[in-house]
Formats: C-alpha cells, sequence, structure tokens
C-alpha cells in the first residue's frame, strides 16, 4: 500500500509538469510572443508575459496560506488539490482558442491556470510528510520532480513534433498545431491525477471541533502561524532564502524562452532547448540526491545555486541558438536539484501536525517570492529597452540566498520541529 501511494503520488508530478513545459516554460511563450501578440506592441511582449506571471503567482501567494491552515484543520487537501487542479485543466484547454492579438485572453487564461497549477501544488507537496518517512523523505520528493521530468518531457516531446512536422498530423499549420499542444496538456494532467485522487487518503491525527467558519479559523491560524516562527528561527531562516533563490529560479523558467525569443532566436530552436532541459534534469535530479547523502542536503543546494550564478552572467551575453541550448544543459543539471532538496529540507523542519499550514507557509513563501522576479525583469526590460539588463537583474536572488543559506543550522531545525508547544497545536480549535 505505502508503494502504490507513493506511485500515485508521484504521478501526479508526472501529469501536471505538462503545464509547467508545455504552457509556462516551452510552447504558450514562444505562441504569445508570435501570436497572441500581433497587434500589440512587439517590443512590450516579454514585458506583458512577465506581468501577467507576477499577477498569476500574486494570486496564489495570498491564497495558499489561507487555503493550506483550512485543509489542514478541515483535513480537506485532496478535495482543495482537485479544485485547482481542475482549474488549470481548464484554463490549458481553453488556450486553444487564442488568436493572433488576444494577448489579453492569453494572459487572463495563463493566470487562471497558473493560480491552478500552483494552488494545487500547495496541497501537493503537503501530502509528502505524510506518504514518506523521515529517511526516505530526499528520495521521495527527489522521484517527484524526476518524474516530473519525465512526464512533461514526454508530452513536451509529442507537442514540438506536432508543430515541427504538424502535416504527419493532418495539421494545417504551427499555430493549430500550438493550440492543440494545450489541450493535451489539459488531458494528460487529468489522467495521471486520477491515481492520487483514488488512492491517497489523508492522515487525520487528532479530532478537531470546528467553533467558526472555515476562512476566519484559516486567517486565525495564518495570523498565528507567522507568531509561530519565532520558535522556528532555522525554518525562518530558511524560508527567507528560499524566498530569494527560489524567484529567480522560477523567473528563469517562466522567462527564458521569451527571453530568448526578444534576443532573436527563432522559436522551434527554443522549444528543442527546453526539451532538452527536461531530460538533462531525469538523472541529474537523482544525482542530487545522492549527493545530499553524501556531502549533506544544503551543502547540495548551495552548490545548485553557485551554478545558476553562473547561468544568469552566461545568459546575459548569449548571441545564439548555440548559447541557449548550452544553457539549457545548465539549467537541466541543477533545476530538479535545487526544487527537490528544498522541498526536503523545508519537510524536515516543518512542526508536527502543522504539516498542510506550514507548507502553504512554504507556498506563500514561493509564490510572493516568484512576484518580483518576472516583474523586475520586465520593469527593468521595459525601462532600459533592453531584456538583457532584465536577466542580470537576477543576480541578486541567487547572491541573496546563499548568503541566508550560510545562516541555516537544519539539525536544529529539525530539532525545534519536534517540539510540541501550545501555540503550535491549539490555534483556534479544539482538540480531543
Amino acid at each position: 500500500m505505502k508503494k502504490k501511494t507513493t506511485l500515485s503520488w508521484v504521478l501526479y508530478d508526472f501529469g501536471n509538469s505538462a503545464f509547467a513545459t508545455t504552457v509556462m516554460a516551452a510552447i504558450l511563450p514562444v505562441f504569445y510572443y508570435d501570436v497572441a501578440a500581433v497587434g500589440a506592441n512587439q517590443e512590450l511582449a516579454a514585458s506583458f508575459w512577465g506581468y501577467s506571471q507576477s499577477i498569476a503567482v500574486l494570486i496564489v501567494a495570498i491564497l495558499a496560506p489561507i487555503l493550506g491552515a483550512i485543509s489542514d484543520y478541515s483535513a480537506a487537501k485532496k478535495k482543495f488539490l482537485r479544485f485547482f487542479a481542475y482549474m488549470g485543466m481548464i484554463a490549458s484547454i481553453l488556450l486553444a482558442f487564442v488568436g493572433e492579438g488576444d494577448y489579453i485572453f492569453a494572459s487572463l487564461l495563463l493566470i487562471v491556470g497558473t493560480v491552478g497549477f500552483s494552488g494545487g501544488n500547495v496541497f501537493y507537496d503537503a501530502f509528502l510528510p505524510e506518504i514518506a518517512k523521515e529517511k526516505e523523505i530526499d528520495k521521495v520528493s527527489a522521484a517527484g520532480f524526476a518524474w516530473g521530468y519525465i512526464g512533461g518531457g514526454i508530452l513536451l516531446a509529442i507537442n514540438i513534433l506536432m508543430i515541427l512536422k504538424h502535416d504527419w498530423f493532418g495539421i494545417p499549420n504551427a499555430t493549430a498545431a500550438s493550440q492543440i499542444a494545450f489541450v493535451t496538456v489539459g488531458v494528460w494532467w487529468f489522467i495521471f491525477s486520477l491515481p492520487l485522487f483514488r488512492n491517497i487518503q489523508e492522515e487525520k491525527k487528532h479530532t478537531e471541533k470546528r467553533e467558526r467558519s472555515y476562512v476566519a479559523i484559516g486567517f486565525s491560524r495564518v495570523s498565528s502561524t507567522f507568531k509561530d516562527l519565532k520558535h522556528y528561527k532555522q525554518l525562518l531562516i530558511f524560508l527567507l532564502a528560499f524566498w530569494l533563490y527560489n524567484d529567480g529560479i522560477s523567473t528563469i523558467i517562466k522567462m527564458a524562452t521569451i527571453y530568448g525569443r526578444d534576443i532573436g532566436i527563432d522559436g522551434n530552436s527554443l522549444i528543442i532547448a527546453l526539451l532538452i532541459t527536461q531530460f538533462v534534469g531525469i538523472p541529474c535530479t537523482f544525482f542530487f540526491g545522492w549527493l545530499a547523502k553524501k556531502i549533506t542536503a544544503k551543502k547540495a543546494l548551495v552548490l545548485s545555486l553557485y551554478v545558476y550564478t553562473g547561468i544568469v552572467l552566461i545568459g546575459y551575453f548569449m548571441s545564439s541558438a548555440l548559447h541557449f541550448y548550452l544553457l539549457a544543459i545548465c539549467v537541466g543539471i541543477v533545476q530538479g536539484g535545487a526544487q527537490s532538496l528544498s522541498r526536503s529540507i523545508y519537510g524536515r523542519m516543518v512542526p508536527e501536525h502543522k504539516h498542510a499550514e506550514f507548507f502553504g507557509f512554504y507556498g506563500i513563501s514561493s509564490k510572493f517570492a516568484a512576484i518580483f522576479g518576472p516583474f523586475l525583469f520586465g520593469l527593468v526590460g521595459q525601462l532600459t529597452g533592453s531584456s538583457r539588463n532584465g536577466i542580470i537583474s537576477l543576480l541578486v536572488f541567487f547572491i541573496g540566498g546563499i548568503i541566508l543559506l550560510k545562516f541555516v543550522n537544519v539539525e536544529k531545525g529539525m530539532a525545534d520541529a519536534k517540539k510540541q508547544t501550545p501555540a503550535s497545536l491549539e490555534v483556534g480549535v479544539t482538540l480531543k
């Protein structure tokens, strides 16, 4: 049963990663620049894309801790996960109806889809400490990301073939093929979500008597959790570091393709490069899981951030498709490792009985932070007239994150997590 639940959890990542690859990273950015933004100011297409990403993550950031607290109280993580997943699936399918000049419609669907994708991941991540033992959490977390690379990569490969060789499939042109690709994302995501919805049952370690509305309890617990963080100093420092460096990582994921398009690299090369990232990431994610055991997860994470710093510097001088391919390989080497190690380090330091609530904070850390990267990229690019200046501005996120991580003591954070203070257990609820 444990293997079945773990596999079901991993398969959700296998399915929903198609949204991250096809919609967020590869095909939609090119489609947005070449089709949806036609008739608008083409020079500002990259900035519009960045602003759309910022709006999306702002909405998720506001919702994440509230929904996390409510789901933890009501034991409804799976219900909320299903709701947000369906939201993302439907938005993906509706992207098929975006045509020339429909950049506002495309931005709205991107926002709705991102809210569904990211909101669902708050609850998906909160299942990790329930399905994996402490000694297995790095391995399971890495498996989720690795299989996410596989699932997202397989569908992206199919979609790339469909776009490049659309006549093989009886599709009239690349635009129509891209629109069909968006539909496949929603279908793929749905199919591989079914095992989780069917096989994973939530743990309910204590019975809670609700005396107020879920919304009132949610806001109360958000406020209380902010106050609670003073009892978890190492967790707080890690969150601040994660806030910074994850903003840089997420901005690279979301802006790399449209940045490449803006500096003159052809769309097909950009999409193929993102496919390279996916399949390089599969073994490298497992490698970082192995490396964490050899040198500790924190040291492996810091190493990945040094690589990201180099990626930003090289990206500033990038001028050809070959350069983009090389950077895609570098990103593939560290992307999954950085994300999976972040999740597992955080999972170790999360206090007892508050998995969903504190993973809501994990969500808010990543989502609120992720507002600023795309916005800064878009703003700097718009003000200076060059998206190259936007990419170099991301250095501040990686350097700041590395510095803060130096002050994180994971072992002490784990010890703090085991303390069961009244503030950790009796916030706005009655326990039996």
